[in-house]
């Protein structure tokens, strides 16, 4: 969304916005992808096919005349008759700094590999996984205490503001390839992924909480059932893990298999997220 939007600041014509289709949300109610209110909003047009790569949707865009096509985050892979359409080519916005991470989830895997810097890449598309030559990147550290979905944001917003300098001057700049050996995989998360034991690392624990928010989330034995852990950080302490060590104001000490986790916002099931000091009232 910040990129569709600075673009449109930036006076580029925006002939099609395409994007998701409705997904069931909450109560199972139909919720619009981010783009589309944002899109209609700003007066232009939606469409939202199932599939990109069906005939219908190539024609439905082809219908517009592109002169460019710019993908930020969209979540599919486009065929070769769309990355073939519009004379300048495709260009993507990618949250890593290229060639390492590519894939479908860049950012938790630079947080779960605890990668001290990431960034952002536009890059020329072609028919393989994020392996287009790249016209330009920024970088920026990550935070130790940032989680997924903060430098999410953070990334989204420098990547629109690189896109718009890149297209101000898109026809000077001389892509280079990647080092393709360089690469490293980013494959999209699984629920399972999140289901964590004390056994791990409480550094381990840290940054699994921090790469999968807001999904797939951790969860973690406690008390007879499993918590939802939406805040912590590594603690000093050991003993056996999974064993509460101490309740202080600021979480609950819980030892790992190397040092020990602080649990700070929490939730159960069927609850809301709540202070992890209050598990003891909650019968947990």
């Amino acid at each position: 969304m910040p990129s569709l939007r600075a673009l449109h600041d930036r006076g580029h014509d925006l002939v099609l916005v395409v994007t998701q289709p409705d997904r069931p949300g909450h109560r199972l109610k139909l919720t619009p992808p981010p783009v589309k209110p944002a899109a209609l909003g700003l007066g232009l047009e939606v469409y939202q096919p199932e599939k990109v790569r069906d005939p219908e949707a190539v024609r439905r865009i082809a219908a517009a005349r592109p002169d460019l096509l710019v993908v930020a985050a969209y979540g599919q892979i486009l065929p070769r008759e769309l990355l073939e359409l519009p004379p300048r080519g495709a260009i993507n916005v990618h949250a890593s700094l290229l060639p390492r991470w590519r894939g479908a989830a860049p950012i938790a895997h630079a947080i779960l590999a605890g990668d001290q810097v990431t960034g952002v890449t536009i890059m020329l598309m072609d028919e393989l996984l994020d392996h287009g030559p790249i016209l330009a990147q920024r970088e920026t550290p990550i935070g130790p205490d940032e989680d997924a979905a903060g430098l999410g944001k953070r990334l989204a917003t420098m990547g629109a503001e690189l896109l718009a300098g890149v297209l101000d001057r898109i026809d000077e700049l001389q892509p280079r390839e990647q080092d393709h050996a360089r690469a490293r995989a980013a494959p999209r998360l699984k629920r399972e992924d999140g289901e964590l034991q004390w056994s791990l690392p409480a550094a381990e624990i840290d940054r699994r909480v921090r790469a999968f928010q807001p999904w797939p989330g951790v969860t973690l034995p406690l008390g007879g059932g499993r918590v939802k852990v939406l805040q912590g950080r590594s603690a000093a302490g050991g003993g056996r893990p999974g064993e509460v060590l101490r309740r202080q104001p600021e979480g609950l000490v819980v030892a790992a298999g190397e040092g020990a986790y602080r649990l700070e916002v929490v939730q159960l099931p069927g609850r809301r997220p709540m202070p992890a000091r209050q598990l003891a009232a909650a019968g947990a």
